[in-house]
């Protein structure tokens, strides 16, 4: 004898609602049905499933541990159903943009508003990732457009530059420096300041830039989000350096934003990968990026 998916159903059924006779109704089939069909499990598996104590079931530590397997089963087949229902929809179903979280603040949403106006039907997944999981997706051709902030491509991918702009200071308001309308590395000397995380290829410039220059800092906080490290700040932690996109949508009131005396370039590009069917709306979405890019970048002065 061999598993049977009916089989497998009927223990879901038995153990999501913990009777023979709900099982049986959720089932449409009778109770000495789903009797049966469990006996037959156990011959198959060797081994028993449940404790039948005064008839009742209690499921046994077995029981529980393939439990656990089956749900893993049918999340995937829940999520290919609905998948293959989302292809009935709309322009073949959803777009998917992946993007870096600080791009997926600070620029989606404007790009995003702007493509809903020519297509309000349309249905959009946005999903936040970190470097370099969000290169290796990519590559692996999981979704229709990327937001990076890199300036190779991920392979199997071609790349386009939409924004280029430098890295700026943020500071509490009320700070001494808020003084300055533009910071050099030497206003940091012995200023408390909070870092984005070690690995971060944009930490690793500015940490490269104050050692060239024989600057201390006070080091104490480190965060992987530019948004992070805004909130930080204006809760009078310290001083920062972050992308001026993240820096202009927190700024306010509580947020200063300075210009820096040097260069740190802050590179925007849309991923395409190579060998995914193109989705009929991924232009429009294309353009709505681009035209959201054009105007940061004006608003940045760039």
């Amino acid at each position: 004898m061999e598993l049977t998916h009916r089989q497998v159903e009927v223990f879901r059924a038995v153990m999501g609602t913990g009777h023979v006779t709900r099982a049986a109704e959720l089932l449409h089939t009778s109770q000495p049905t789903v009797s049966r069909e469990l006996a037959r499990l156990e011959q198959v598996l060797g081994y028993a499933l449940f404790d039948r104590v005064r008839g009742r079931l209690h499921p046994t530590t077995r029981a529980l541990a393939l439990l656990d397997e089956v749900k893993a089963s049918y999340v995937g087949l829940e999520r290919i159903a609905a998948t293959a229902q989302s292809l009935k929809h709309f322009a073949q179903g959803r777009l998917t943009l992946a993007s870096l979280p600080a791009l997926a603040h600070a620029l989606v949403p404007e790009a995003l508003a702007g493509f809903a106006q020519g297509q309000p039907q349309a249905r959009v997944s946005l999903e936040s990732l970190e470097s370099p999981l969000l290169e290796s997706a990519l590559a692996e051709q999981r979704y229709d457009l990327g937001l990076v902030e890199r300036h190779e491509a991920p392979a199997a991918c071609t790349l386009q530059t939409l924004l280029v702009a430098d890295e700026v200071a943020v500071l509490p308001a009320g700070h001494p420096l808020a003084a300055r309308e533009r910071l050099t590395p030497a206003d940091f000397a012995g200023q408390p300041f909070v870092s984005l995380a070690p690995t971060d290829p944009y930490r690793q410039q500015i940490d490269a830039l104050f050692a060239q220059a024989g600057i201390e800092r006070t080091l104490r906080l480190d965060t992987p989000s530019a948004v992070s490290v805004c909130a930080l700040v204006r809760q009078g932690l310290g001083l920062g350096i972050v992308n001026p996109l993240t820096a202009l949508e927190m700024a306010g009131p509580a947020l200063l934003v300075r210009p820096l005396s040097v260069s740190i370039p802050f590179h925007v590009a849309l991923v395409r990968p190579a060998w995914r069917a193109v989705h009929p709306l991924r232009a429009e979405l294309e353009a709505a990026l681009s035209a959201a890019a054009q105007r940061l970048q004006q608003r940045l002065g760039g």
